[in-house]
C-alpha cells in the first residue's frame, strides 16, 4: 500500500472513530422512553431519522366518538387504569429503531493477543462499511416499520380495552333497566294477587285462579332478582378493571367515525407491508457486493485491509432472492387491498344490524305503547265488573314483557355502534393513547 492511500485510510479511520465514539456516547438528549408518560399520548409520528410517519399521524389525528357522558367516563376509567402492555412493545421498538438509526458508523473494539512469547497486546479494531448494497438503510427502514407495527398494536389493545368496558357497562345497564320495569310493575302486581285472595275468601274466585296469578307475580320477582345479579356482575368485573366513580349511571350518546380515515387492521396492514419490504430488500442486499475497511489500532500505528465480499455468496437462486423485494411490494399492496375490503364487510354487516336494530326498536317501542293502551283498556273493563282479574293480569304480563324487550334493545344499538368505533379505532382519541 502506497504512502498517500495509507494516509487517505489512517484518516477515513480515524473519522471513524470520532463519529463512532460520538455515536457511543450520545448527544445528550434524553431518551425516547424519558418523554413518554401517561399524560401525554405515547404515540410520536416523528421517527428517530426525523421523518414522519403516516401511520402514527394516522393514529394520533383519531378523535374518540363517545361524547361527553357516563359512557366517556367509563372509557376514561377504563383507560386510567390500564397496564398498557402493548406501550412497553412500543417502546422496545422504539429503542430498536434509534439503535439502527446509526447503524451506517462503523464499529469499535478492543482486542486481546497473545503472542507466541506470553506477551499480551491489546489494540483497538475498527470496522466500516463503505458499500453494502443498502442492507443498512433496509434494517433501519425494518426498524422504522416495526414501530408503526407496535403503534398499532397499542391503538388497537386501546380500543379493545374500552370496548370491553362499555360492553360490561351496558350489559349492566341494560339488566338495572330490565329490573326497573319489573320493580315498578310489582306494585300492581301485588295488588292483583291481594284482590285474588281476598276474591278467594270470598268464594268469588277458585284457587287455580289465585295460584295462576301468585305464578306470575313470583317470576316477575325472580326475572327482576336475575336482572340485578347480572348488573352486579358485570359491575364487579368492570370495577376490576378500572375505578369508576359509585354514582355513575345511565348512556350518553356515540357519535360517527370521522370520515375517511381507515380501519385500524388496514394501518396495520400497510405497518406489516413496509416491514416486510424492509426484510426482503435486507436478503436481496446480501447478494450485492460489498466493500469494507478494517484497521488494528496498535501504537498509533494502523494496519488497515479492504476487503469486498459478497455476504450471500453466488447461488443458483440468486435471481429470484434478487427478485424478492418486488414481488414483496406488490404482495404488500395486495394485502392491503384485502384488509380495506374485510373491514369495509365487516362495518357494513354491522351497520346493517344496526339499521335492523333501529327499525325493531320502533317497533318495539309501538307494541310497548300498544300493550300498555291494551293494559289500561282492560283494567277499566276489570274495575267495571267486564273482565277477570287472571285475564287482566295476563295482558299487564304482556305489557311488562314488551316494556322489558323495548329497554334492551335501545342497549344493543349503542353496543353495535360502540363495535363500529372499535373497528375503525375511534373509541379513544389519539392523543390519549
Amino acid at each position: 500500500m502506497t504512502k498517500p492511500q495509507h494516509a487517505i485510510l489512517r484518516g477515513g479511520t480515524g473519522l471513524v472513530l470520532m463519529l463512532t465514539l460520538a455515536a457511543c456516547m450520545g448527544n445528550g438528549n434524553p431518551p425516547a422512553t424519558e418523554t413518554v408518560g401517561r399524560a401525554a399520548s405515547a404515540l410520536d409520528a416523528t421517527m428517530t431519522d426525523g421523518t414522519q410517519s403516516a401511520v402514527i399521524e394516522s393514529l394520533l389525528n383519531r378523535v374518540s366518538v363517545l361524547e361527553a357522558g357516563p359512557l366517556r367516563d367509563v372509557a376514561t376509567a377504563v383507560m386510567a387504569a390500564n397496564t398498557r402492555a402493548a406501550e412497553a412493545d412500543l417502546r422496545a421498538a422504539v429503542l430498536r429503531s434509534e439503535a439502527q438509526s446509526t447503524n451506517w458508523l462503523g464499529a469499535i473494539g478492543p482486542a486481546i493477543t497473545l503472542d507466541a512469547l506470553g506477551a499480551v497486546a491489546l489494540s483497538v479494531m475498527v470496522s466500516q462499511a463503505i458499500l453494502d448494497g443498502g442492507a443498512r438503510a433496509a434494517e433501519r427502514a425494518f426498524a422504522r416499520a416495526d414501530v408503526e407495527v407496535a403503534a398499532v398494536a397499542l391503538a388497537e389493545d386501546s380500543n379493545d380495552r374500552v370496548l370491553e368496558g362499555l360492553d360490561l357497562y351496558l350489559r349492566a345497564e341494560a339488566a338495572k333497566q330490565r329490573a326497573a320495569v319489573n320493580r315498578d310493575a310489582m306494585q300492581t302486581m301485588e295488588r292483583y294477587s291481594w284482590m285474588m285472595q281476598e276474591r278467594v275468601s270470598a268464594g268469588v274466585n277458585d284457587r287455580a285462579d289465585l295460584q295462576l296469578v301468585t305464578q306470575r307475580e313470583d317470576q316477575m320477582r325472580a326475572d327482576m332478582a336475575a336482572d340485578l345479579e347480572q348488573a352486579a356482575t358485570a359491575m364487579a368485573e368492570l370495577a376490576a378493571m378500572a375505578d369508576l366513580p359509585p354514582t355513575l349511571s345511565g348512556v350518553s350518546r356515540i357519535g360517527a367515525p370521522q370520515p375517511g380515515i381507515n380501519a385500524l387492521n388496514v394501518e396495520r396492514a400497510k405497518a406489516e407491508g413496509a416491514r416486510a419490504i424492509a426484510r426482503a430488500e435486507a436478503a436481496q442486499a446480501g447478494f450485492m457486493p460489498g466493500v469494507g475497511v478494517a484497521g488494528n489500532l496498535i501504537e498509533g500505528g494502523e494496519d488497515l485491509t479492504l476487503s469486498v465480499a459478497v455476504p450471500n455468496g453466488l447461488t443458483l437462486g440468486m435471481g429470484a432472492a434478487m427478485q424478492a423485494a418486488a414481488a414483496e411490494a406488490a404482495a404488500a399492496e395486495a394485502r392491503i387491498a384485502q384488509e380495506r375490503e374485510n373491514a369495509a364487510r365487516r362495518v357494513a354487516a354491522l351497520q346493517g344490524q344496526r339499521d335492523s336494530l333501529i327499525r325493531q326498536a320502533a317497533e318495539a317501542d309501538r307494541l310497548a305503547a300498544d300493550a300498555a293502551a291494551n293494559y289500561e283498556l282492560f283494567a277499566a273493563q276489570q274495575r267495571a265488573g267486564q273482565r277477570a282479574v287472571p285475564e287482566v293480569v295476563g295482558v299487564f304480563e304482556i305489557k311488562v314483557r314488551t316494556a322489558r324487550a323495548a329497554s334492551d334493545l335501545r342497549f344493543d344499538i349503542l353496543m353495535i355502534e360502540a363495535r363500529i368505533a372499535a373497528e375503525m379505532g375511534a373509541l379513544v382519541d389519539g392523543e390519549r393513547i
